[in-house]
């Protein structure tokens, strides 16, 4: 959610470049590269890491409106037109996974969902073709329109059986516990289908849930309940549906938002959630304390030169011949997205990988 009408109070703290309750920040970080702009409205990002030619990686972006779009950017932040897909009604977020199993071949693949038709759209990669034409229905059964406007987007690949699975988040949903919708991905040699596997989730009711993440190594799944916090559930279905966590509930100016995880290795790294009024990311720790991994306590803020950011992703792979530690992309709500190195982000505060 974008908003600009703020108080005094938190013009303010915005002066400082802090949150309430966080200490003055430093000068806000500049970005390598910026994107160049979209038509509409850029909202959230994902990152394709060519394991071929790392430095052929792809970032891909949403423009958010009815006659949207998926941009393709180079490492530079550079269009590539002959990927770009448009006609998409108003697609909001956008994922990328690896390896989905389609007959003989395996896929890896971008996923982003259609607002207006309450449909999830898949692109192989790095071609950008759609792989089901027109895409697949969510929510289907579910009542009335305020409860189908498709929003958020993430994939979890469960390396134990090798199954991919998408998670659907709304602008609007019930509180009693079933506001996110998990799909298995079900395919074959030339067709993609969505099988329901459950309906899990709290929303207090708020504003709405847009930022997802999945952590497929350590099995998680967050997002933000935005201007309360970040929970977490275990993203394999049949571990069952207690919520883990509800962090983040501290320090924000408004909408938590883009949650994105750098990994150090397969247990450690970083948590960075968007104070999206404020342009802070927020850090906390990937693995938890000692003891507890269910407890993630604020590390550091980091102030970056976004405007009002929504969505961000993150990647510890070394990408030549700009990222030796990894890139950070983040939505500016100026049509653009912004490239940092994560070197620059890190400081002397945060590890990188080695």
């Amino acid at each position: 959610m974008k908003l600009h009408l703020l108080g005094f109070g938190a013009l303010a703290l915005l002066s400082l470049g802090c949150s309430p309750g966080a200490k003055e920040q430093s000068a806000p970080i500049k970005p390598l590269f910026v994107s160049g702009q979209v038509i509409h409205d850029t909202d959230d990002p994902a990152i394709w890491i060519n394991s071929d030619n790392p430095s052929q990686s792809l970032v891909i972006g949403t423009d958010k409106d009815q006659d949207g779009a998926l941009y393709v950017f180079d490492l530079e932040g550079k269009t590539i037109d002959s990927l770009v897909v448009r006609n998409l009604q108003r697609p909001n977020n956008v994922d990328v996974a690896y390896g989905l199993k389609m007959g003989d071949r395996r896929l890896d693949f971008a996923v982003t969902g259609e607002r207006f038709t309450s449909k999830l759209r898949f692109y192989s990669l790095p071609d950008m073709k759609e792989i089901h034409p027109g895409g697949v229905e969510v929510y289907v059964g579910e009542t009335g329109d305020m409860y189908r406007d498709l929003m958020g987007v993430a994939v979890y690949h469960d390396q134990t059986n090798d199954k991919h699975y998408v998670y659907a988040g709304r602008k609007n949903g019930p509180t009693d516990g079933t506001y996110l919708w998990q799909y298995e991905i079900i395919t074959s040699d030339s067709t993609l289908d969505l099988a329901l596997v459950r309906k899990f989730g709290k929303y207090s009711g708020q504003k709405e849930i847009e930022a997802i993440a999945v952590d497929n190594e350590l099995g998680y799944v967050y997002y933000s309940d935005e201007g309360v916090g970040v929970r977490k559930y275990h993203a394999d279905p049949s571990k069952g549906n207690d919520e883990l966590a509800l962090f983040a509930t501290e320090g924000f100016t408004l909408d938590h938002e883009g949650i994105s995880i750098y990994k150090l290795n397969d247990k450690e790294g970083y948590i960075l959630v968007s104070d999206q009024e404020a342009n802070l990311f927020h850090v906390f720790p990937r693995e938890g304390e000692s003891g507890d991994p269910h407890s993630h306590k604020l590390i550091t803020t980091i102030a970056t030169s976004t405007i009002s950011s929504d969505g961000s992703e993150v990647t510890s792979t070394a990408l030549p011949p700009h990222y030796p530690k990894g890139l950070f992309v983040a939505m500016s709500d100026d049509k653009t997205f912004q490239f940092y190195r994560w070197e620059d982000l890190a400081g002397n505060k945060l590890k990188s990988k080695e």
